[in-house]
């Protein structure tokens, strides 16, 4: 099975048209603080807003992507006003002037709530400050990309002053820094032309290799302890599929930036591992948890279906289809992409459910909360149509 024209230019259509019709309009209609700037976004069905309170990284993530969609799609002036309207939130609310750390969650006015002991808040900051340097050419905002960077890399690699969540009894070691630190660096690369993004992109796939890819077991551990090795309790044997699928596809896409096959081999392999095991046979779309040995997960929402692990999966099997050419990643493509349409989307009220049941049945009607947002899905779609629109065979 391959994608033929026809089926790419209809691919083309729902990714563009959902995008641009449907996911971009009702988060501006429904999210935008006139009063006290910045974003709110856990919002229902219908886009009524049930919280008022501000999640820091769908503040930087919403305005990456007005950024990025002004850079990369058209500069419309509405795009890079309310990119700006979400900087200057971040900007003025969001950092700990004792600490120069991020907050994780702040009220609708931006007074602090919580910090979380790791620092993805500033990797989002850091590539909407990129987006909004390069839609500028305002060196503040390269600044400003730059010193969240080196704060997110810094904490995440020798933190003194955050008392650590486990003791050292058990260390382990997560996929989750390296793989944010890959997408990271290319988006700043991209934008600002960060200086040693090419050394932490090298470092962070060596890292994931070295330890998270387990080539006798053909998987990527989400978690490993400090060497590598097997944690045979819950924590360590639990896997994230749709975690892992989205780190392949980033080294994929590294791959194919730089013309080396051998690092779009490492991404398929990923790929390929974690769809074997995530993919749910019985019921379609990508499972949330699975066990290493196939016993028991210990989270109840395990056999759930997120929107996010389809989003990542849909991206992964088109690169891999467009980069190697296999009717596989096709085939896989189009089960994906099918359930992944046939299940989440709201035809009624615009957007998509986060949640559903493991048999696609929606779970919850929340549109938007503290992770999600304007991100993970309309990444995909924009993912998704640059990809098939630059595409020929």
């Amino acid at each position: 099975m391959t994608i033929d024209a026809a089926r790419r230019d209809k691919l083309i259509a729902t990714y563009r048209n959902g995008l641009l019709n449907d996911t971009l309009p009702f988060w501006i209609k429904h999210c935008v603080d006139r009063q006290h700037g910045g974003f709110m976004l856990s919002l229902d069905r219908d886009g009524t807003v049930i919280d008022t309170d501000k999640g820091v990284w769908q503040q930087g993530r919403f305005t990456w992507l007005l950024g990025e969609l002004y850079n990369n799609v058209e500069p419309r002036d509405e795009w890079l006003e309310l990119a700006k309207h979400g900087a200057r939130f971040i900007d003025q609310h969001c950092f700990d002037p004792a600490d120069g750390r991020m907050w994780f969650h702040v009220t609708r006015e931006g007074a602090p709530i919580r910090k979380r002991r790791y620092a993805f808040s500033e990797s989002f900051a850091a590539i909407a400050f990129g987006e909004l340097a390069k839609a500028t050419g305002d060196e503040q905002y390269a600044d400003k990309a730059r010193k969240a960077f080196q704060a997110f890399i810094d904490h995440n690699l020798s933190s003194q002053d955050t008392p650590p969540k486990f003791t050292d009894t058990r260390r382990m070691r997560g996929l989750g820094f390296p793989m944010i630190t890959i997408v990271t660096a290319q988006e700043l690369r991209e934008s600002i032309d960060l200086p040693d993004a090419n050394k932490w992109i090298d470092r962070s796939i060596e890292d994931i290799c070295q330890y998270h890819l387990k080539e006798d077991i053909r998987c990527v551990m989400e978690s490993v302890g400090p060497n590598g090795e097997l944690i045979d309790h819950f924590d360590g044997r639990t896997l994230n599929p749709g975690h892992a699928i989205e780190g392949a596809w980033f080294i994929m896409l590294e791959g194919k930036l730089r013309g080396d096959d051998d690092l779009i081999r490492t991404g398929c392999q990923m790929l390929d591992w974690m769809w074997e095991r995530g993919w749910d046979k019985e019921h379609g779309g990508i499972l949330y948890f699975v066990d290493v040995k196939g016993l028991p997960v210990q989270e109840y929402w395990h056999d759930m279906k997120f929107w996010w692990p389809q989003n990542e999966a849909i991206i992964a099997t088109l690169l891999a289809w467009q980069l190697t050419g296999h009717a596989k990643y096709a085939d896989w493509h189009r089960q994906i992409h099918d359930w992944t349409y046939s299940h989440f989307p709201d035809p009624e009220m615009g957007e998509w459910f986060g949640y559903l049941h493991r048999d696609g049945r929606v779970s919850s009607t929340l549109k938007g909360n503290m992770w999600k947002g304007p991100f993970h899905m309309p990444r995909m779609q924009l993912v998704c149509w640059q990809l098939l629109s630059g595409f020929t065979e």
